[in-house]
């Protein structure tokens, strides 16, 4: 008799939606308990808008609140990602608009949802703090605009206050801070359905995007994030040349070899890259971390003092940890963060070249370029500077 099992199916990763969905699914529930008071729903229909279809959404609680407002909350589900905004409350408290709103629906940004501030922690006009605009895009008002104002009664408006009762707190767990979001999440995204970008399933679909982009001999630019695609835009690469990687740098490098790709550019935020110095190839903070401390490392083997390395591994990010460096090169007239900074990179494209090796047996160049919270790129490899006027 045979013990052989049969073998456990690989299933498709379950995709959620993005953190813009549950906010709007509250709105709605809200507005219509505020048209009704009979109807508290148990959940309700949200139209995507991107991708074009209608979804339901449960609604955990609802409630009047003693100024004629009403509270609605549901709760954030992104499918197979490691996302850490897994089950954080989404709340959104709407009230009719008062005869000043000109708009039909007015986003507001309460406790938790971040406030969006140039790099000196001031927004354009010098606001700061409270006073900053809530970190609301495009993808969100659109949302919230084709899901209530088709529904609002003639010469009403509505006034919809959006809060995450835990943002300021996972906001600390996030890189927000160095891409001007302080105090809280931001509602962004561009579609309604939360991609798995880290879940293993999703590999293929970047692998099958690389595929198409590669051909023999050929150059490419590996985008960690928006971020990186951004920045690709504003130095001229081609969309071509661009691989959007999310978390899988180093699978997708292994993968680059075997199409016969000859190099490859990293491009990218340097508290996301740099992980890639510590031999960290699966970029996503809750696979791992160590970010201070490989930054701390290099900074020690290049010589600086006891007390500052003590200083930046006690740094509450990267980010503060260049500008301490920075600091203190301004004011010692030194020349640390280049340094540092110099022999990371360089580590980067050793360390990538190596786990290429290890994975297959086709040769590849890398070269790294880095940019820092302002997207100035600041750190440049030796592979960089040589795959840069290919591009």
């Amino acid at each position: 008799m045979s013990t052989d099992h049969p073998a456990t199916p690989v299933l498709p990763p379950r995709a959620g939606y993005t953190l813009p969905v549950f906010a709007c699914a509250s709105a709605i529930a809200a507005y219509q308990h505020l048209q009704d008071p009979q109807v508290s729903p148990a959940a309700v229909t949200v139209d995507l808008v991107k991708p074009d279809q209608q979804v339901q959404i449960p609604i955990e609680q609802v409630a009047a609140l003693p100024d004629g407002s009403v509270l609605a909350i549901s709760r954030s589900d992104p499918g197979d990602n490691l996302d850490l905004t897994r089950h954080t409350p989404v709340w959104a408290v709407v009230r009719w608009g008062d005869g000043g709103q000109t708009e039909p629906i007015h986003l507001a940004g309460g406790e938790g949802i971040g406030r969006q501030v140039a790099a000196s922690g001031t927004d354009v006009s010098g606001q700061q703090g409270e006073g900053a605009p809530a970190a609301i895009y495009a993808y969100a008002r659109q949302l919230f605009h084709a899901n209530l104002a088709p529904y609002l009664p003639p010469g009403k408006t509505l006034h919809v206050n959006l809060i995450l009762p835990e943002g300021r707190a996972l906001s600390t767990r996030t890189s927000n801070a160095a891409f001007g979001v302080v105090d809280g999440l931001s509602l962004l995204g561009t579609t309604g359905i939360s991609q798995p970008l880290s879940a293993p399933g999703q590999l293929e679909a970047f692998r099958q995007d690389l595929q198409t982009k590669a051909t023999p001999g050929s150059a490419l630019v590996f985008c960690v994030g928006e971020n990186g695609l951004a920045k690709a835009r504003t130095l001229g690469i081609a969309p071509e040349q661009c691989v959007k990687t999310a978390n899988w740098v180093g699978p997708l490098l292994v993968e680059a070899a075997l199409c016969e790709v000859a190099s490859v550019l990293l491009l990218g935020y340097h508290g996301k890259l740099i992980k890639l110095a510590g031999g960290i190839f699966h970029t996503h903070h809750q696979v791992a971390d160590g970010r201070q401390e490989i930054l701390t490392a290099i900074a020690a083997i290049q010589g600086l003092p006891t007390v500052a390395t003590q200083t930046l591994l006690q740094a509450p990010t990267v980010e503060a940890g260049l500008t301490y460096l920075r600091d203190q090169d301004q004011a010692q007239d030194t020349d640390w963060s280049q340094r540092v900074y110099q022999t990371i990179v360089d580590r980067i494209d050793r360390r990538s070249a190596a786990y290429v090796s290890h994975h297959c047996d086709r040769p590849l160049v890398v070269g790294t370029a880095l940019f820092d919270r302002q997207r100035t790129l600041f750190a440049i490899s030796n592979g960089g500077r040589a795959l840069l006027p290919q591009l």
